[in-house]
């Protein structure tokens, strides 16, 4: 009997690609989905536009689950970065991947809502520098930590007039940074007043029982039941995602294989980094859906 532990990782937006649901269309049950979440969308549009990005990567993640789900163990946790923790819930059972979609659609508007509220918003990466001291330089700008990705690693949302200036104060100090291309500053108080509409439109969403616990990002706690999926979910909106603490989290919890479902594989990376005694790969890693079921295989196994 195997004594392995399936962590799936549900990414964030940045690695999206018009061939994001080749793979998973491989399989028909998958395929069938694709279609039924897509609806017509348009690949070769704006996809890193914010209301196109996230309903695309969430239905490109949970189509990816589909073609795998029946070969791959029971997950014991799931976790998702920023956008990707809906996926999290929609891949546990939670919620259906339509009404996944359907969220991520309705999370994106409001998110929109609040930068032409308060246009000029930009994020940048602060790599080099402790959290602390990160968190304290980019207040000086007017920034807040938006994601922890590691000891001396995050990204920061804040004014677009000031990340010039902060960016040169980060290599002053001989840290690095980059901005990033979004006008968004998500899991800041820019997204204050996205949280409780978001909160009223899960409120208003069917939850069933999920298959899994969900890591939540704001806090690297195990979410079983709905109530506490509405309120975490929500708060991410415009509170810091404390993503170094959920990968920690997943080790304390003793996973042992960790399997990304794409699009990209910027979470298996990191997770590889901070805990290599975990067996972690991406879908994107492979050629077929074979290829992932025999690494399953292998990695359970050892």
């Amino acid at each position: 009997m195997s004594r392995a532990r399936l962590l799936l990782l549900c990414p964030g937006q940045g690695d999206q690609h018009p061939d994001m649901f080749k793979l998973a269309r491989t399989s028909a049950t998958a395929s069938a989905l694709a279609d039924r979440l897509l609806n017509g969308a348009d690949l070769d549009g704006d996809i890193y536009a914010n209301r196109i990005a996230q309903p695309l990567i969430v239905a490109a993640t949970l189509s990816m689950w589909e073609a795998i789900r029946d070969v791959a163990p029971p997950p014991a946790l799931v976790a998702g970065y920023s956008i990707g923790e809906l996926s999290a819930h929609g891949v546990a059972g939670a919620i259906t991947p339509e009404q996944a979609v359907a969220l991520a659609a309705r999370r994106a508007q409001l998110m929109d809502d609040c930068q032409h509220a308060a246009p000029g918003q930009a994020l940048l990466t602060i790599t080099g520098l402790p959290l602390a001291s990160a968190s304290t330089l980019a207040a000086t700008h007017g920034y807040h930590v938006s994601i922890e990705t590691g000891e001396d690693t995050c990204i920061a949302g804040g004014p677009a007039a000031q990340a010039a200036q902060l960016q040169q104060a980060i290599e002053a100090v001989g840290a690095r940074s980059k901005r990033l291309p979004v006008e968004v500053a998500s899991h800041t108080s820019y997204m204050q007043s996205a949280v409780e509409p978001f909160a009223q439109a899960l409120n208003a969403t069917p939850f069933q029982p999920p298959q899994a616990p969900v890591l939540a990002g704001i806090d690297a706690a195990a979410v079983s039941d709905k109530a506490r999926a509405v309120d975490t979910l929500s708060r991410q909106l415009s509170e810091k995602i404390r993503w170094l603490s959920c990968m920690d989290a997943a080790a304390e919890a003793g996973v042992t294989v960790a399997l990304e479902l794409g699009p990209g594989a910027a979470l298996s990376r990191m997770l590889q980094n901070r805990h290599p005694h975990i067996a972690t790969r991406s879908v994107a890693d492979f050629r077929t859906l074979d290829g992932i079921r025999k690494w399953l295989e292998r990695a359970c196994e050892s």
